[in-house]
């Protein structure tokens, strides 16, 4: 089965499924799923814009509402995660996952879906540890705080999911699991993304949940994305017991622009004899029903049931009458049923409306799945805990987006459970998280240059750590994360990863050969030596790069592009 991978989707879905069908004709093969790794932007109308945590200026409608409009449909089937651009009160509809357009599902804030027997799995949004152990209380219309904190993931979601027992095969993040770079080019990484560099020494660059997760599920694949850069790695884990040990391929991909290295064709074995149709996964739907009376749609902190005496259970895993009983509930029908349904009218491109509030209803496709087996609707939980005194909703001035950085979360941050917590930093600056403004505003820049410089942090940007023909290095014997490796020892790292190159979209690149290669005019060695930024939260704004080019930049992001000015220049 060869599956589409795509990183960050940004709401450009004609251009995605445009290079997917030159792709199919350039290489005669048939791309059976498209998987993409957050940032979807599934935008219906208007209101939809104002739930979606970006600068007011960069609130566009993109090409999503033609498929939920039914104008288009997918021509092949799409699987998502959330991630931290996304039209959240669209999204909050379908917590435990649902169709979103026909073809096109939505995981849910966690979930594990089977597709020719082959079992996906995925967790939306991105780690931030003051949010991590509330629940999912946030509801519409937003105000600044949670129109950003409804995309922070939840312990309650990895409590889940790490009582999955049975083998995955692909599983997806928008972040990456913290201390990944460790098991692939290293060096290629700070090439390529030279202010990463602090937070790769330090070792807080990623998502300690989502390192959790790849310890305990150990999926063949992991995909990810949100540092817009590509990135592959290969982990062999530590063996359990008499197992054989397994091995881990990480591949982090670009967002969805020309030349720009966003989606590769995967070759997967499918499961002779299996469904053709998305299904269930029994297990996932047990551990849903075993779990739904610890849901907490509140700002409170939760913990997860441990095994300390002060709880009567705290292992939650699926056991195979508890499956059984799901497999019953469904009458043994695991296919999930194509019954998406329009809940608000969508955008009109004849008659626009800017001024559409934000709308927020139930979801059918939830109704239905929660009356079937009995699971509650946190959606609804969250909206009839209201929102708390004092908050207000959400203003949609572009100075309050582009000052997101100085909101206050309201709470005080305490330690999560992980040994590499970042707690202790200011609410200001999260690692692990590229923010709006960082993001965007590089758009803005590249666009402003001209097609033939899309790519100016990465001047080899085509250099491929996964397109080696040499013999596999010897992956890491424990999960212990190792030093971080030489480029020598990691350049052929994954050479099975790579399937296919593929060309930007032909709809908004040049015709030439030369564009369809995706490579750099610049050489490797003409790259200037790194200079290693400080990223403080507490910088000056508007302080300009001594060279006096680099637009106005807020906060800690001044120091990212001074060098990518440096290495332009």
């Amino acid at each position: 089965m060869k599956i589409a991978v795509e990183g960050c989707c940004h709401g450009e879905l004609d251009k995605i499924y445009e290079t997917i069908g030159y792709l199919e004709r350039k290489e005669g093969v048939k791309v059976d799923l498209l998987l993409c790794c957050g940032d979807f932007q599934a935008v219906r109308n208007e209101g939809d814009l104002k739930c979606m945590a970006v600068p007011a200026k960069y609130r566009q409608m993109q090409t999503f509402y033609k498929y939920y409009s039914g104008e288009k449909k997918a021509p092949v089937l799409t699987i998502f995660i959330g991630g931290n651009h996304e039209a959240s009160n669209h999204l909050q509809e379908l917590p435990y996952g649902g169709w979103v357009a026909p073809n096109i599902y939505y995981l849910g804030y966690a979930g594990v879906v089977r597709y020719k027997g082959i079992r996906i799995g995925g967790l939306s949004g991105i780690f931030k540890s003051h949010d991590y152990r509330k629940g999912h209380y946030e509801f519409p219309p937003y105000n600044q705080e949670t129109l950003r904190s409804v995309y922070h993931i939840r312990n309650s979601d990895v409590f889940k999911l790490k009582q999955v027992r049975m083998p995955m095969d692909i599983f997806m993040t928008h972040d990456w699991p913290r201390g990944i770079y460790h098991y692939g080019s290293t060096d290629d990484l700070l090439r390529k993304k030279r202010f990463l560099r602090e937070e790769v020494e330090s070792g807080t660059l990623g998502s300690p949940a989502a390192a959790d997760l790849l310890q305990h599920l150990q999926p063949s694949y992991w995909f990810s994305a949100h540092l817009h850069v590509k990135f592959a790695a290969l982990m062999q884990h530590e063996s359990k017991g008499n197992a054989t040990p397994k091995t881990t391929k990480f591949l982090s991909l670009d967002k969805c622009l020309p030349y720009r290295e966003f989606l590769q064709i995967v070759e997967v074995a499918d499961r002779p004899g299996s469904s053709e149709q998305l299904e269930y996964d029994p297990e996932w739907l047990a551990i849903l029903k075993a779990t739904d009376k610890l849901q907490n749609p509140s700002p409170s902190m939760w913990h997860p049931p441990e095994n300390n005496g002060l709880h009567t259970r705290w292992d939650f895993s699926a056991s195979e009458e508890a499956m059984m009983e799901v497999v019953s509930d469904f009458s043994g029908e695991l296919c999930i049923p194509e019954n998406f349904s329009p809940t608000v009218p969508p955008y009109d491109p004849t008659r626009p409306q800017p001024n559409t509030a934000p709308t927020y209803s139930t979801n059918p496709q939830t109704t239905e799945l929660c009356a079937t087996l009995g699971l509650t609707d946190i959606y609804i939980l969250a909206g009839q805990g209201g929102r708390g005194p004092g908050m207000e909703e959400v203003g949609a001035t572009e100075e309050e987006e582009d000052d997101e950085d100085n909101q206050s979360t309201g709470s005080v941050e305490e330690p999560s459970e992980y040994p590499t917590d970042t707690s202790g930093l200011s609410s200001s600056y999260n690692p692990d998280e590229i923010t709006i403004e960082d993001e965007w505003e590089e758009e803005g820049e590249e666009e402003e240059k001209g097609s033939d410089a899309v790519v100016p942090e990465a001047p080899d940007g085509a250099q491929d750590s996964d397109r080696d023909s040499s013999p596999t290095r010897e992956a890491a014997s424990r999960l212990i994360l190792p030093p971080p490796r030489t480029e020598s020892e990691t350049e052929d790292l994954l050479a099975s990863t790579l399937a296919l190159r593929l060309p930007p979209p032909s709809g908004s690149t040049p015709t030439s050969s030369a564009g369809l290669s995706q490579t750099s005019s610049e050489e490797e060695g003409g790259a200037p030596a790194a200079r290693v930024p400080k990223r403080c939260s507490g910088e000056a704004k508007g302080t300009q790069s001594p060279s006096g080019g680099t637009p106005r930049i807020k906060r800690r992001n001044q120091s990212i592009y001074t060098a990518v000015e440096d290495e332009e220049s």
